[in-house]
């Protein structure tokens, strides 16, 4: 039995190393942020203090996006020539950005912490490392961790955006590298290779609040996340090497993805870490939270610089 004597200490983890993305300010309930040479206005709840940058600076904005009246809802105005879609790189990586449906462009950038601590774990290890990826998106976890030498399971419900990952595999120049790409419902992938006797040594759990499988199955974070967890302990090997759960938009605490994966990886020997993932703003200085994480590491690996980049 698991015991609790005191809370965790809480982290804060940022991404320092982007040249290709800046959070230039943000208020007002929205952000302005650089992707390579375009700047874009998206909608941040979280963001309820004042701008620190004039108005001018804002109408600089290639575009900005108009929230609806329901949550997944809202339109992209374009003011300024923007292309179609981009190339930008973080370390190794390359990868396509665009404007969708949603306020979504492909990458979350304060991911990038996750990305070359994962990496990190892999280089570092003594054998060979599997991966599973679920609610992968465009990939671009799937490919830190696949650049630094482990073969990838990568799981989304959106073929789109499967293809969008593949994409950014042949900008990466991995495309030889062993990979599959699955478009799939999270949950019954994981339960199948349960069944199947596959084993992972590092899971990247990125669920959404709320989510359709291809076949119209639901996700839904607090009525499914302790059963994905019990999935996920299936198909860990006996000597895992890493988990990661980050949460976005949905009313929970580090705390709570703290203890989850804790219960989750009883019995084996590592470390349980948890917080926040922010950005920080070139202009104020302001830490923005954008999501909270839980994430475990084998003791031996659990001592790697936190500064080791892609």
């Amino acid at each position: 039995m698991t015991e609790y004597h005191k809370p965790p200490d809480l982290l804060i983890l940022t991404s320092p190393g982007w040249q290709d993305y800046e959070l230039l300010d943000s208020g007002g309930g929205y952000k302005l942020e650089r992707f390579g040479e375009y700047r874009l206005v998206r909608p941040e709840a979280e963001a309820v203090w004042q701008r620190a940058l004039p108005e001018a600076e804002w109408q600089q904005a290639h575009a900005i996006f108009h929230p609806g009246a329901e949550e997944s809802g809202g339109h992209w105005e374009r003011k300024q020539r923007l292309p179609e879609s981009w190339t930008l790189r973080y370390g190794i990586l390359r990868f396509e950005v665009m404007l969708t449906a949603s306020r979504h462009i492909g990458v979350f950038p304060e991911q990038a912490c996750s990305w070359d601590w994962l990496a990190g774990l892999i280089r570092a290890a003594p054998r060979p490392v599997q991966v599973l990826n679920l609610f992968g998106y465009t990939g671009l976890a799937s490919l830190a961790a696949s650049a630094a030498g482990a073969r990838i399971t990568h799981v989304d419900a959106s073929r789109k955006a499967i293809e969008w990952a593949k994409r950014n595999q042949a900008l990466c120049g991995l495309t030889e590298r062993p990979m599959r790409w699955i478009v799939d419902d999270a949950l019954k992938f994981t339960k199948r290779e349960a069944r199947r006797g596959v084993q992972y040594d590092g899971l990247i759990l990125d669920p959404p609040k709320f989510g359709r499988g291809p076949k119209g199955e639901v996700w839904e974070f607090y009525k499914l996340l302790s059963e994905l967890l019990k999935a996920c302990r299936e198909v860990l090997s006996t000597q895992p090497l890493f988990v990661v759960l980050t949460a976005y938009a949905v009313k929970a605490s580090a705390l709570t993805l703290h203890y989850a994966v804790q219960e989750m990886m009883a019995g084996y020997s590592g470390i349980t870490e948890a917080g926040e993932v922010a950005l920080v703003e070139s202009s104020a200085g302001r830490y923005l939270s954008t999501s909270i994480f839980a994430r475990w590491s084998a003791q031996k690996a659990s001592h790697l610089q936190e500064t080791e980049r892609l």
